[in-house]
């Protein structure tokens, strides 16, 4: 028989008694089918308290500054010790008002890093000069989200006027007077609440029931020439939104899409994870659900608390590979995911932060730090910790959709998993009626054959591998069956 692949995850179709289903759990979405995930491995020390931003700052001598915020303070990683040191507004001790559906936002423009949330006036930090935050001069608006589009500081979720987005004077974030400079505001009257704006050359501005594009109108009175893009499709969760490549992808109220930012959005999660996801999302927790495009691939992640989870962390994470148009679902806890480059330390640092570990035992390896402008997914996880996906990888499963038709039984005698794991363990499900619930044999390990032995009589099928975690694998493309018409030896 042929190689079956997994397919793609497509969940939603277990609407229908699971009959066309495939399930993908803890694995990397791939050309060739799909590859291991790793887990967690800490990287830096504990916050005072949960993660609610998380930002890397590129400085002038291509060095990385990490920024870190609670629902109080604001923090920055020290190279040297991996500790977080506070650089709150002064006078100290100082408190934000974050509120609790919110998570800070936070933009660089030239050597200034931008933090917001509603609660406060939008603070600013020099790079190599700035002790501690401090208000940004010339009285910007109280605002949720702030990004750079152009040469231009633009401020979004206003506390005041959320039906607005507001620019700086160009080149000068420290200029809001509206007709000066080129700085000034626009008011939308429809398409409900701005939930954020994605910065670039070009701006996209999310609400509610509408996205509009931003493109600088250069000798214009009118500064951007703003144009809307779809009606009646905008964004329901605001930090899904995200930026991987050229793609821009975010989650709305009818589901996930994907878009350019000259081009219209598509629906990339329709009869796939869409119903699916709403019914396992806990949308009580709108700072929970987080987007990040992974810099060294062409995936993107999406982390959210569902319905069984626990307070204050997220507990699953959607992968979604936009060139190959595969999905994949990983069980996984933390506070905070995000696109990060590690900060780079000398060996002096080395031995300070880590006095335990000689270079042979450290709990990460050397040859990352020569490249540490390089991007790379990092996520905070439930004890405050900034962590790397260096750790050994997660147990995977991945499973056929089904297989077999109700006229006719099949005998299956196992199938040949198409895969390097060693110590992978197969075993198949078997129903006789749509209408009955499937039963799992009992697993079964590779044999010398490069076979899963298993006997079955049935009418229905299907296939499933599992790889223990810390197995070393590359690679799961699919599995063969050797299957007969029942009654056939």
């Amino acid at each position: 028989m042929a190689v079956i692949s997994w397919g793609e995850w497509r969940p939603d179709l277990s609407d229908f008694n699971g009959s066309y289903s495939a399930t993908i759990l803890n694995a990397m979405p791939r050309g060739d089918g799909y590859g291991p995930f790793p887990s967690l491995t800490t990287y830096s020390g504990a916050l005072p308290g949960r993660c609610r931003g998380l930002f890397r700052a590129l400085n002038t001598d291509a060095t990385v500054t990490i920024f870190a915020a609670t629902e109080t303070r604001l923090y920055m990683l020290d190279n040297s010790t991996l500790s977080w040191v506070d650089v709150s507004k002064s006078p100290l001790p100082f408190s934000y008002s974050l509120d609790n559906a919110d998570n800070w936002s936070f933009a660089q423009f030239e050597n200034r890093v931008v933090a917001t949330q509603a609660g406060d006036p939008p603070q600013v930090f020099t790079l190599g000069i700035s002790t501690s935050f401090a208000d940004l001069a010339g009285s910007p608006p109280h605002a949720r989200y702030v990004s750079t589009v152009g040469r231009f500081l633009v401020l979004s979720g206003l506390l005041e006027t959320p039906f607005r987005i507001q620019w700086s004077a160009i080149d000068n974030i420290e200029g809001w007077t509206a007709g000066t400079d080129q700085s000034d505001f626009q008011d939308f009257p429809d398409g409900g609440i701005v939930r954020g704006v994605v910065g670039g050359e070009i701006g996209l501005v999310f609400q509610d029931t509408a996205i509009r594009r931003m493109i600088y109108a250069a000798g214009s009175p009118i500064i951007f020439q703003i144009e809307r893009v779809t009606t009646d499709l905008g964004i329901q969760a605001p930090l899904s939104l995200t930026r991987a490549g050229d793609q821009i992808l975010f989650y709305s109220s009818s589901g996930f899409y994907k878009m350019t930012p000259t081009g219209y959005p598509m629906p990339i999660g329709k009869e796939r994870v869409d119903r699916t996801f709403r019914a396992d999302w806990s949308d009580g927790d709108m700072s929970l659900f987080i987007g990040a495009g992974d810099p060294r691939s062409s995936r993107v992640l999406w982390a959210y608390r569902s319905i069984n989870g626990s307070d204050d962390q997220f507990d699953t994470v959607l992968i979604y590979d936009y060139l190959i148009d595969r999905w994949a679902k990983i069980d996984m806890t933390g506070e905070f995911i995000v696109p990060l480059a590690q900060p780079g330390m000398t060996l002096e640092g080395i031995d300070t932060a880590f006095p335990a570990y000689n270079l042979d035992t450290l709990p990460f390896s050397l040859d990352d730090f020569p490249t540490a402008s390089t991007l790379e997914i990092v996520a905070v996880n439930s004890d405050h910790e900034m962590c790397l996906f260096t750790g050994p990888a997660l147990e995977a499963v991945m499973e056929t959709a089904e297989m077999g038709e109700t006229f006719q039984r099949v005998f299956v005698r196992g199938f040949r998993p198409v895969t390097d794991a060693a110590g992978a363990m197969g075993s198949i499900s078997t129903r006789s009626r749509l209408q009955d619930s499937a039963v799992q044999t009992t697993e079964t390990a590779i044999n010398a054959t490069g076979f899963c032995p298993q006997r079955r009589d049935t009418r229905l099928f299907r296939g499933r591998l599992r790889v223990p975690s810390g197995e070393a694998w590359t690679f799961a493309s699919g599995v063969e069956f050797d299957a007969v018409q029942g009654g056939e030896r």
